[in-house]
C-alpha cells in the first residue's frame, strides 16, 4: 500500500483507512495508552447534546465516537469516507453513511451539532470542510472538533520522544498496516496549532470559537457556533 502523502489525496487516505479498519479501535487504545476513552467522554461533554438533538458525527470511522455521543439520547449519524471503517463498526447500533466531508449529502440547516474527532487533519481542504459543516448545521448549531494539537512546552519533548520511538514500535506489533501510522506522525507534524485552527473556523463562518487542551495539549477540543444572524460578532479564546 502506498503511504498517503501530506497532499491528503482522498482516495489514498480512504484506502489507507480501509486497510487499518479491522484493528483500528484496539490499536488506538494501545497507542494512546488508554487516554482515547477519556477524550471521548470529554468530547461528548463539549458537544452538549441531548435527546432532541440531531448530530452529524464526521470521520466517525468505526462509530465509537458516535456511540459515545448518543449516550445522552441524541439522534446521531456516523459519516466517513472509508467504507472499510464503517463496515468494521457495522455491529454498532447507529445509522451510517459514506460521505465526503467536502461534499456532504445533506440539506442545509439540518443538524443541531456537527462533530469530528481526529479526522479533520485528513481532509484535503480544512477551511472548505469547516464551511461545509457550517452549511449543514442549523443557525445557532454547534461544532465540536477534537484533534491532535500542539502540546505545552513541558509536554512537547516527551510527546515527540513517544511519537518517534514507542508509537511506531506499537504500530508494527498490533496494526494491520503499520505504514499508516508513519503517515499519522507526519500529519501531526504538519497540523496547525490551536490558535491557527480557530482562525480557520472563523474563516469558514463559525463564531464564538474557543478551545481547551487535553493531556497537556496533545489533543485540543475546539467548540464553535453557527451564527443565527450573519452579522454576529467574532470572539475567540480558550474555553
Amino acid at each position: 500500500m502506498r503511504r498517503a502523502g501530506l497532499d491528503k489525496d482522498p482516495h489514498a487516505v480512504a484506502s489507507m483507512f480501509d486497510e487499518v479498519a479491522r484493528r483500528y479501535d484496539r490499536t488506538n487504545t494501545l497507542m494512546t495508552l488508554g487516554m482515547d476513552r477519556q477524550w471521548r467522554k470529554q468530547f461528548r461533554a463539549a458537544a452538549g447534546t441531548g435527546p432532541r438533538d440531531r448530530v452529524l458525527d464526521l470521520a466517525a470511522g468505526t462509530a465509537v465516537s458516535t456511540v459515545e455521543l448518543q449516550r445522552d439520547g441524541a439522534f446521531c449519524v456516523a459519516a466517513d469516507f472509508s467504507l472499510g471503517m464503517l463496515r468494521a463498526g457495522a455491529h454498532r447500533n447507529v445509522p451510517s453513511v459514506v460521505a465526503d466531508a467536502l461534499r456532504l449529502p445533506f440539506a442545509d440547516n439540518v443538524f443541531d451539532a456537527v462533530t469530528i474527532s481526529f479526522g479533520l487533519r485528513n481532509i484535503a481542504d480544512t477551511v472548505a470542510a469547516l464551511t461545509e459543516m457550517a452549511r449543514v448545521a442549523r443557525p445557532g448549531g454547534r461544532l465540536v472538533v477534537a484533534e491532535t494539537s500542539t502540546p505545552s512546552p513541558l509536554s512537547l519533548r516527551k510527546y515527540l520522544e513517544y511519537l518517534m520511538g514507542a508509537l511506531p514500535a506499537i504500530a508494527r506489533r498490533v496494526s494491520s498496516n503499520p505504514d499508516a501510522y508513519v503517515y499519522f506522525v507526519e500529519s501531526l507534524r504538519a497540523w496547525p496549532n490551536q490558535a491557527a485552527l480557530a482562525q480557520f473556523m472563523f474563516k469558514a463562518g463559525w463564531t464564538d470559537v474557543a478551545w481547551r487542551d487535553l493531556s497537556g495539549g496533545i489533543v485540543a477540543l475546539h467548540r464553535a457556533t453557527k451564527p443565527a444572524h450573519p452579522a454576529h460578532p467574532e470572539r475567540s479564546g480558550r474555553a
